[in-house]
């Protein structure tokens, strides 16, 4: 007798936000927005699909590598703008911390340094910690805020101006910034700094044909295999779901139409799924490069950016 697969099982924390948020009506869709980051990497498997999706051949070639090339080439002037003496490295949605590792390679036996990864999964900073560790090149930073969703930013930073480790490096790479709500993220990081901190920001800019690469993402399967576990814990079954993309509000927008009526029961509620229903998964905002200055421009004083040659990735220096 062959074994029932496991009905999906339900996440109280997924669950709910869909029920606190609702939908909204686009014509005659339904629409049920639940993009957020911190959905997205509730499990070690949900975070490791991320990690999976981040070393996928075509996404390293659409993104990451676009990135590490421009770190690669404007390292020296970023450290130069960071200064001498102990030196704090904030890392901002660390991941699993590859792309520190170029910063402090390049600091290491010259400075002072302290490693601090923050990131909301817990799996993550555990991989950033391991990787950097290897490196024994400083000191690491392991207490109860690595864990956080930035919101605790100004907190984290005072805490860390302990002793001769005065200045900070913050980085907030592979475009995170995306993920957020752009001014509020900002306006959070700039009350964090002091006069002599640098954030480094590493983001996708909309370079004309943002709506070619967000076909792409609905192509890719490792992208599905990684948003797919979110309708799966609301007790969706692949079958039951399609993945889509669309470039719409200078944001890329990931979303699961529902291709057949299903009713979701738990904890005593239940929400009625129609035919035709799309909910957002994961968004990815993109702005042309000079709309994206600007918003650094509000809040900063001294901006410098250089880009990709495709003109898909931007890697911003910021001081207060």
């Amino acid at each position: 007798m062959v074994a029932k697969p496991k009905a999906p099982k339900i996440n109280d924390l997924i669950f709910k936000e869909l029920i606190k948020r609702g939908y909204s009506l686009e014509g005659n869709t339904r629409i049920w927005n639940i993009a957020d980051s911190k959905l997205w990497y509730l499990t070690p498997d949900q975070a490791q699909s991320y990690l999976d999706l981040e070393d996928e051949e075509k996404y390293k070639e659409e993104v990451t590598n676009k990135e590490l090339k421009l770190i690669d080439e404007n390292i020296d002037e970023i450290l130069k703008e960071a200064g001498g003496g102990p030196l704090n490295i904030i890392d901002l949605g660390c991941g699993d911390g590859k792309k520190v590792v170029k910063f402090i390679e390049k600091l290491k036996g010259k400075v002072k340094l302290r490693y601090c990864p923050i990131d909301i999964s817990g799996y993550m900073v555990s991989k950033a910690i391991e990787r950097i560790k290897k490196l024994k090149a400083g000191e690491i930073v392991e207490f109860q805020w690595n864990i956080s969703d930035f919101e605790n930013i100004e907190n984290i930073t005072e805490l860390l101006r302990q002793g001769e480790f005065k200045k900070h490096l913050i980085l907030l790479l592979g475009n995170t910034l995306g993920n957020f709500e752009i001014n509020e993220l900002l306006y959070e990081i700039r009350s964090s700094m002091k006069g002599n901190d640098l954030l480094v920001i590493g983001n996708g800019i909309d370079n004309g044909k943002v709506d070619t690469r967000a076909e792409s993402y609905e192509k890719n399967e490792t992208v599905d295999r990684f948003l797919i576990k979110i309708p799966f814990q609301l007790g969706l079954k692949p079958s039951e779901i399609e993945i889509g993309t669309r470039f719409k509000n200078s944001r890329i927008e990931l979303y699961y139409t529902i291709k057949k009526d299903k009713v979701i029961k738990f904890q005593e509620k239940e929400i009625q799924f129609q035919k035709g229903d799309q909910i957002i998964v994961a968004v990815g905002y993109k702005y042309p490069k000079e709309e994206f200055m600007s918003y650094l421009n509000i809040h900063f004083d001294d901006v410098s950016a250089k880009t990709s040659e495709d003109g898909t990735q931007i890697l911003a220096l910021c001081k207060k």
